[in-house]
C-alpha cells in the first residue's frame, strides 16, 4: 500500500512537470506570434508606402517622358529660362495700414 502511494505521488510530480513544461512552452509560442503579427502588420504599412513612392515615381518618370516635362523639370532645378523669356516677379498686394494719432493727454503723458 505504502508503495503504491509513493508511485501515485511520482507519477502526479512527473505529470505536474510535463504540465508545467508544456505550459511554458505554450506562453512561449504566443509571445513569438505577437511579435509576428506585430512585425506583419508594420511590413504591411512599409508596403502600402513603397507602392505610393511607386506610383508617384512612375508619374514623374512619365513626365519625364515627354519634351514639356522634361523642360520643366530643368526650368525648376536649374532655374534656367529660354532665350527671350523674361522674369516675372509677382508681389503681394499692399496692405494699408491705419496711422494712429495720439491725443494731447498721450503726448503729454509720455515726457513723464
Amino acid at each position: 500500500m505504502r508503495t503504491n502511494q509513493w508511485q501515485r505521488g511520482a507519477l502526479i510530480g512527473i505529470l505536474l512537470l510535463a504540465i508545467f513544461w508544456l505550459v511554458s512552452l505554450i506562453w512561449g509560442l504566443a509571445g513569438k506570434a505577437q511579435i509576428a503579427v506585430s512585425q506583419a502588420g508594420d511590413v504591411q504599412r512599409q508596403y502600402q508606402a513603397l507602392e505610393t513612392r511607386k506610383s508617384a515615381l512612375g508619374a514623374s518618370l512619365a513626365a519625364l517622358g515627354t519634351s514639356r516635362g522634361r523642360d520643366a523639370a530643368i526650368r525648376t532645378a536649374f532655374g534656367v529660362a529660354r532665350p527671350g523669356e523674361e522674369v516675372i516677379v509677382v508681389v503681394p498686394p499692399a496692405t494699408n495700414t491705419v496711422a494712429t494719432t495720439t491725443s494731447w493727454w498721450q503726448n503729454v503723458l509720455h515726457w513723464f
